[in-house]
């Protein structure tokens, strides 16, 4: 899962990336701090493999991961190659999904791009640069099916469609919130307003404990229910300092500022959600390990997510929910009460099950 950050220049795109991954990417008060994207992988946190590990005895535990790029700022005009449009639209085309900050606070000492203070109009700016790229998208693709359906009448239904995405962004609206009908067509998603959005304002610190009350942000999240996304507060200069502490530290330095939760977890999970993803687990002594896969993914294809020759040599799964799991403590018992199952190349993967696959090659 590779999550682009993006957003107008000076917004916290690179403090947020730096709370994130707990990296040192530069994120000075000046546009275009950001030339050449940030790339940093990211646990999923998730407290079910600590249970696991008690349970097995073991001290390894690997978390699901989530790949975050930190892209340069984009300005009005990117779509025409403005400032870094061209390489801000080239690396927003190769994200799974599009994490926009939001600037939701007042200060005079933050240089603003555009001269004035408005996040409603910073996040037009970024969505209309996006739809212009993705007319210029719909247009070349028009025309290249216009030629092959000289020759091959198959094209038309295909061509039909692109003309009515086309009339759609020029309206201004992006591919994501289309009818579920447009989406057979054939390099949809090469379209960078297919890609879901999930829209982060980044609030000063004195909102953190009072964000009911902060305008600019419930702005934000009126805009993302109009787009049926989600909108999520964070102060990101906050978070680095979080990211930075020891973590037997985080949670007194949170309690002070009345989180009891960091807002990274939450997006993080967010961006899991967003993509479709859920996790099965796997358990021994050697190690517990969370594994993403899509919803609705079969038990084989599961199992070739940890390896191709499990996936081809597939013969069943043995399956236990994580609950069932840990009220028993061991699957010894599990099996006993009759919480293991049996599973075929039919299964279809739920959210916190533990795996066992059989596999034969």
């Amino acid at each position: 899962m590779e999550i682009g950050i993006v957003g107008l220049p000076n917004v916290g795109k690179s403090a947020l990336f730096n709370a994130l991954t707990g990296s040192s990417a530069s994120s000075q008060n000046y546009p275009f701090c950001t030339v050449e994207p940030n790339i940093s992988v990211v646990s999923v946190y998730d407290k079910r493999l600590e249970s696991l590990a008690r349970i097995y005895e073991t001290n390894k535990i690997t978390y699901a991961s989530v790949k975050f790029v930190d892209i340069a700022g984009l300005i009005r005009g990117a779509s025409r190659g403005d400032g870094l449009g061209n390489k801000f639209l080239a690396n927003i085309r190769e994200v799974d999904a599009i994490v926009h900050v939001v600037r939701c606070f007042e200060n005079s000492e933050v240089v603003h791009v555009s001269g004035k203070f408005n996040p409603l109009e910073d996040i037009e700016t970024v969505n209309l640069e996006l739809i212009l790229a993705d007319i210029e998208t719909a247009e070349r693709k028009i025309e290249k099916l216009t030629k092959l359906l000289k020759s091959d009448k198959n094209y038309e239904s295909e061509l039909e469609r692109w003309h009515e995405i086309l009339k759609k962004l020029q309206k201004g609206i992006p591919a994501r919130i289309l009818s579920g009908e447009y989406f057979g067509v054939l390099n949809f998603f090469e379209l960078l307003t297919a890609k879901p959005v999930i829209y982060v304002g980044n609030i000063s610190e004195s909102s953190i404990s009072n964000i009911q009350n902060d305008i600019f942000f419930t702005d934000v999240k009126n805009k993302a229910k109009s787009e049926n996304t989600s909108a999520i507060a964070v102060c990101a200069e906050f978070e680095a300092q979080i990211s930075q502490l020891p973590p037997e530290d985080r949670f007194e330095f949170m309690s002070e500022a009345g989180l009891k939760n960091t807002g990274l977890n939450c997006l993080i999970s967010v961006c899991y959600n967003c993509l479709g993803l859920i996790s099965f687990l796997t358990a021994g002594k050697p190690e517990v390990r969370a594994w993403s896969i899509k919803k609705g993914t079969k038990a084989p294809q599961a199992a070739g997510k940890i390896h191709s020759d499990m996936e081809r040599g597939f013969i069943r799964a043995d399956i236990v929910s994580f609950e069932n799991l840990i009220k028993c403590g061991s699957l010894t018992i599990a099996r006993e009460k009759g919480y293991v199952s049996s599973e075929g190349k039919d299964y279809v993967m739920r959210d916190g099950d533990v795996a066992l696959f059989k596999f034969n090659v």
